[in-house]
């Protein structure tokens, strides 16, 4: 009898064992499975990524069937995203992506490029149930550092006040129609701490005092930059993008402004600025904007 109830014991201890095993991998499978489940914001870092590493996999980010691209210089749809990997230079693309961040439905990402040319850009893209559905870009040239000693990626890079991020996209917005699109500067220090103000545009220097001198410069060569409507604001927590269209020296542009937000006001900016391709250089017909 003493044997029995030992037997059953053990074999109760076993079964106990086996149920905690099964509780502990099932733990440890949706431990695997929270961490495999990217994030809109980490598929898009990931897709720009294989453009240098190859990664095939990440294709499956885009929608097979439902994919418009605004890029002009691409044709429309996953043929077109295939088209450019097919023109690949010998050793590939380089692409490292320095900052994430998205809004809703969108991703932002920005790059330091080797694509056909040393570049630094702005991607965004669209997702719909998990798959990007929609894409733009803006490009600069990549170009040495600034007359403060700014690159044109440096600076920070994380994401933070996510609590002020809708306040943040409100600066932004009031900034680029106030000031960009209305051309009210008298009211520039309402939206700074003073002249303390990191630049990163690379012909630019720290501080609105940075701002002037530039703008003086432009205007005795005789280069005008317009700001004539603004597309889109898409912001989280410290950063908040600005896309808007305009001219400058006379040529259909694109405008792509990165602020950080610091208390309150504008503390840090990169930006890329990219002539709209005309409309008989165009591979497809969405348009540079049309968020």
């Amino acid at each position: 009898m003493k044997q029995i109830i030992t037997t059953v014991a053990v074999a109760l201890l076993i079964t106990a064992c086996n149920i905690q095993d099964k509780k502990n991998n099932n733990k440890n499978t949706e431990k695997m499975e929270t961490k495999t489940a990217l994030s809109n914001k980490e598929k898009a870092v990931a897709l720009i990524t294989s453009l240098e590493t190859g990664n095939k996999a990440t294709i499956a980010y885009i929608n097979p069937t439902n994919y418009k691209q605004h890029n002009l210089a691409v044709a429309d749809g996953l043929e077109g995203f295939g088209e450019v990997l097919h023109h690949a230079p010998e050793g590939g693309f380089k692409a490292k992506v320095v900052r994430s961040f998205q809004d809703g439905d969108y991703s932002i990402t920005h790059t330091k490029y080797d694509f056909f040319g040393p570049k630094v850009g702005f991607d965004i893209f669209k997702f719909k149930d998990g798959q990007i559905v929609e894409h733009w870009d803006n490009f600069s040239d990549l170009a040495s550092a600034n007359p403060s000693g700014h690159t044109q990626i440096d600076g920070v890079i994380k994401v933070t006040d996510l609590e002020k991020t809708e306040a943040n996209k409100a600066l932004v917005k009031d900034f680029v129609n106030t000031v960009l699109i209305n051309g009210e500067f008298n009211k520039l220090p309402n939206y700074f701490d003073g002249d303390n103000y990191i630049q990163h545009n690379s012909m630019i220097g720290d501080g609105l005092s940075g701002f002037g001198k530039a703008i003086e410069e432009m205007a005795k060569q005789g280069i005008i930059m317009t700001f004539e409507k603004s597309h889109i604001i898409l912001g989280e927590g410290n950063f908040v993008l600005s896309v808007t269209e305009g001219t400058f020296a006379g040529k259909p542009t694109s405008f792509y402004d990165l602020f950080r937000i610091e208390n309150g006001k504008i503390a840090e900016h990169w930006d890329t600025i990219e002539t709209i391709l005309s409309e008989a250089d165009r591979k497809n017909n969405n348009g540079k904007f049309n968020f």
